[in-house]
């Protein structure tokens, strides 16, 4: 998969079959949209697109900080890389992108950039300024510029009963393996690993604390969960605790992670971190001992989870 940042840098004079849309998640119902495109396009010996924007329009139109993505485009980017797709296209949202017209935009973009033969879309799909256009403007539009518009039907996306709404609400809710049977792989934090306060080495349980820099990324519920990663080639599992650390007066939320049968140095490290199951919310116990006991159940409770998925 060829990955292009801004539609300007992408030229082509084989015919292309598209899908348009943010994609956050690529859930197993997104999967299905793509599969398809994929497959039908190497049928027809043509080239997969999918267009995707970043940064997201709510956050450039509306200004919304509360907005919380499953993936950070890089997770997304990653993710993409394993559809078979031949191209991933990210371009800039911009207030200046957000005011084509629907036909600007099919002209321009869709025809005389991406020189698009099909176009496959999700259902109730909205383009163009004030979102006017739909799939009766595509098509439409289609007849003129000479190339075929598919809507995946409601039907169908319904029976796949999976949708980036239900996948954020299984992560608020702790309900990590339910959100991983909905993606179709393990929720994932990608961080580096910078400097903490060392309160868990003096404890016996070293940590990992895990910056994530993108303020949209989905932080999901806090509490304590069995987690993996691959460090040096390696698998490693891990307990990882998201949360404000009461028993030691934390004031700020962290991530940590304390890996198991590891020993290394792993600061400055980009991580990516796997969640695998949800042990138990954050609490604050009476003492340091208190909290050191049930970091030992813990760590048995993870364990014992490892060895059953081994």
């Amino acid at each position: 998969m060829n990955t292009i940042h801004n539609i300007s840098n992408f030229s082509t004079t084989e015919k292309t079959y598209v899908t348009i849309g943010t994609f956050d998640g690529v859930h197993f119902g997104h999967q299905q949209i793509i599969e398809k495109l994929v497959l039908e396009a190497k049928k027809a010996n043509r080239k997969s697109v999918l267009l995707t924007f970043f940064p997201h329009p709510r956050m450039v139109l509306q200004k919304d900080n509360s907005l919380e993505l499953i993936n950070t485009i890089e997770e997304r980017a990653e993710l993409l890389k394993k559809t078979g797709l031949d191209y991933l296209i990210i371009h800039p949202f911009s207030k200046e992108f957000s005011r084509m017209t629907a036909l600007e935009f099919v002209r321009d973009i869709l025809v005389n950039q991406l020189n698009i033969s099909k176009l496959i879309i999700g259902y109730d799909h909205h383009f163009g300024k004030n979102r006017e256009g739909n799939i009766v403007q595509l098509t439409e539009y289609s007849h003129l510029y000479d190339f075929t518009v598919e809507e995946i039907p409601a039907q169908d996306i319904d029976d796949v009963s999976v949708s980036s709404t239900k996948v954020r609400r299984a992560l608020a809710e702790g309900n990590i393996e339910t959100a991983n049977n909905y993606l179709g792989y393990n929720f994932m934090l990608t961080g580096s690993v910078v400097n903490g306060k060392q309160l868990g080495g003096t404890i016996g349980y070293p940590t990992a604390n895990i910056d994530v820099k993108e303020s949209y990324k989905l932080i999901p519920k806090t509490g304590v969960y069995v987690v993996k990663s691959t460090i040096d080639k390696k698998e490693v599992f891990g307990i990882m605790n998201i949360g404000n650390r009461p028993t030691v007066d934390g004031s700020y939320q962290t991530i940590e992670v304390h890996f198991l049968d590891f020993n290394g140095d792993l600061y400055n490290q980009n991580l990516t971190i796997e969640l695998l199951y949800f042990l138990r919310d954050e609490e604050k116990f009476s003492s340091i001992e208190t909290l050191i006991v049930q970091i030992k159940k813990d760590e048995q409770t993870a364990r014992d989870f490892i060895k059953s998925k081994s």
